[in-house]
């Protein structure tokens, strides 16, 4: 790392210079320590190799102290003794520690080598991709509580794959995203409350099992996403805040020193800080090979303290722009997400074009927009029927992912299961539109885990998912069609290559207020693939579903929600060819039936022969008009 750059807020390896590092040069022993600290009255370094007892640090003119102990070794607890000019000492953790012990310890641990791991996935990390023309279809899950062991233990982090790498193969999920694994003392937090951010949590395992991890997974074509928070800080002592008895990474104005969940926001106009943020962020990508970062709480970022009244925050605007400007010349094919609520514009911009530089945003408008629909009453929902049509008007506006996350299975929220109106039967067969409207609406696709079971309960991080659920055939069958949904969607690139083209997708039906029933076509660019798909919110059953199109079709049913084997009656479609009807405007139609609350998909197929006899036709009638013109026509005398 170079220090001018670091002060001028460019570095993205400050953990290469900064923290516990292995002294170099031959025959020398133990580890040089660094912390910045620069108004401290002095610093000094306590540890497992001292017995705890007080080694005096060097200060240098920038306010970076240094000791180099020789019997330090990978494993020893260690943190800094902050002596504060108003008189208190305060025990700190590494800012930038590689390592930390297991909470509710709360030392830095002096690293193994983390460098000696060996990757096994090149040939994963050469093909990489964004997948903007690809499937993405992200399963979000939190480490502890996806599964446990037996006596309620985690399992590691070398431990998992043989459980998960399976699991989300057989289910159609193309990439993970787990909630933050940046090291945090209350797990109640999440791990959205971070104490050290270049710590990988001890909670799980070592940095190099979550290396094994992440090998694993990109071995099996699986794709690893991180939650990363970039906007506030835990205000636990022994962390981040006031760290040299000033506010060092934090605001000094208390109006704006404090988020709305009583942590520290990061001062995003400080260049050391944006130095901090920058190197935290490249760390996943750098030492453990992760594919993208969900970044949280972006409007936070964009407005001063998320209110968009107290206008936009320049310093952290510059700042986000930097991180992901950098990030993504350093490392080939990474993502890069805003969890965003505001509509500021450009979000998925590349900063070049004076946008935030993000890849994808999570678009909380449908994800809000659809659960109030699919809460109300069937009679109520007719008043509100452009609630389903309003995302189509700006799918295109930016790179959106659909997302039916953590964040709505909590709190009191219910689950996505039980927010759906009506009794026990009623809210599966809704539950199975809603996500057949997910998997074929415009934009990449984001699960929480239990939501493909039909969980009831709602999330909480000390327990394991309910898997038990899928011993009674209701939710057995939801997972079966959720597993065979997800598979369509992978199979179907007029459900992926242009989710953001308004070209590729059109409405066939918009009209049926009283009836709330939505009909809409998506297609690739040379129209070699299309899928149609036909929704019912209503709990009325349509035997005769009249839909008009363009020109003659062969409709191949795909998938049904009310099929026998999601637990519906069978009221399904098969094959269907379209009539020389017209119906609305259109030449062509074609007749559906369509069970009460229930939804099916189908590929189109242009029936090549009947559309050339009508160009034929069309031609030897404009022929005959042709030739008609040309006769003479006999003046009368």
């Amino acid at each position: 790392m170079d220090l001018q750059t670091f002060f001028y807020g460019n570095s993205f390896d400050a953990y290469e210079y900064f923290g516990a590092h292995k002294t170099k040069g031959r025959g020398k022993r133990g580890f040089d320590f660094r912390v910045y600290a620069p108004r401290a009255v002095k610093v000094e370094l306590c540890g497992d190799f001292s017995d705890w007892e007080p080694l005096p640090m060097e200060r240098d003119e920038h306010g970076i102290h240094t000791v180099h102990v020789s019997s330090a070794k990978p494993g020893m607890a260690y943190k800094y003794l902050i002596h504060r000019d108003d008189g208190r000492q305060v025990y700190k953790c590494d800012p930038y520690g590689l390592q930390m012990e297991c909470p509710p310890k709360t030392a830095s641990l002096v690293p193994e080598d983390l460098s000696s791991y060996k990757f096994h996935d090149k040939k994963w990390m050469k093909e990489r991709d964004v997948n903007f023309g690809k499937p993405l279809n992200i399963y979000e899950m939190h480490f502890g509580s996806w599964r446990t062991k037996e006596d309620g233990s985690w399992y590691e982090y070398d431990e998992l794959p043989e459980l998960l790498i399976p699991y989300l193969k057989e289910n159609g999920y193309t990439h993970v995203e787990i909630l933050p694994l940046s090291e945090h003392p209350l797990y109640a937090s999440w791990g959205y409350l971070t104490s050290c951010y270049f710590s990988v949590t001890a909670r799980y395992g070592t940095p190099k099992q979550f290396m094994k991890f992440v090998d694993e997974l990109h071995q099996n074509g699986i794709g690893v996403i991180m939650d990363f928070v970039p906007v506030h800080f835990i205000t636990d002592d022994f962390s981040l805040q006031t760290f040299d008895g000033h506010p060092l990474y934090e605001y000094e104005s208390p109006d704006i020193a404090y988020s709305e969940w009583g942590s520290c926001n990061f001062n995003m106009f400080k260049d050391e800080v944006r130095s901090f943020l920058k190197s935290a962020a490249n760390i996943w990508f750098d030492y453990y090979h992760v594919d993208g970062l969900r970044m949280d709480a972006i409007s936070n970022l964009i407005y001063w303290q998320g209110n968009e009244h107290r206008g936009t925050n320049g310093g952290a605007l510059y700042t986000i722009r930097g991180i992901n400007y950098g990030l993504k010349r350093l490392h080939k094919g990474i993502m890069l997400i805003a969890e965003d609520s505001s509509s500021f514009p450009k979000v998925t911009a590349p900063v070049e074009y004076d946008g935030l530089g993000f890849d994808y945003k999570w678009d909380m408008g449908w994800m809000n927009d659809t659960m109030k629909f699919f809460k109300l009453a069937p009679w109520e929902r007719k008043n509100h029927y452009n609630i389903i049509t309003f995302s189509m008007w700006y799918f295109q506006n930016e790179k959106y992912i659909l997302s039916l996350s953590h964040d709505e299975v909590v709190h009191g929220k219910a689950t996505i299961l039980q927010k759906m109106w009506g009794n026990y039967e009623e809210k599966f067969k809704q539950a199975r539109t809603l996500y057949t409207y997910m998997m074929t609406h415009p934009g990449k696709k984001l699960n929480f885990m239990g939501n493909e079971i039909g969980q009831f309960r709602e999330w909480d991080e000390k327990r394991e998912q309910d898997w038990f659920m899928r011993d009674y055939p209701k939710h057995d069958m939801f997972y079966h069609f959720i597993q065979d949904l997800n598979h369509l969607y992978l199979s179907q690139p007029a459900l992926y290559e242009t989710d953001y083209d308004e070209r590729c997708f059109r409405w066939l039906e918009i009209e049926t207020v009283q009836e709330c029933v939505y009909v809409y076509e998506r297609t690739t660019v040379d129209k070699s693939n299309r899928i149609i798909t036909a929704l019912n919110m209503q709990n009325e059953h349509h035997k005769e579903l009249k839909i008009g199109v363009d020109e003659p079709l062969t409709l191949i049913e795909l998938l049904n929600t009310d099929d026998i084997k999601y637990d519906g009656p069978g009221n399904v479609n098969g094959t269907i060819e379209t009539k020389k009807e017209e119906y609305k405007g259109h030449p062509y139609s074609f007749t559906i039936q369509l069970a009460h609350y229930a939804s099916c998909v189908f590929q189109a197929i242009p029936k090549e022969e009947e559309m050339e006899t009508e160009e034929i036709k069309a031609e030897e009638t404009q022929t005959e008009v042709t030739e008609r013109k040309d006769i003479p026509v006999k003046e009368e005398e």
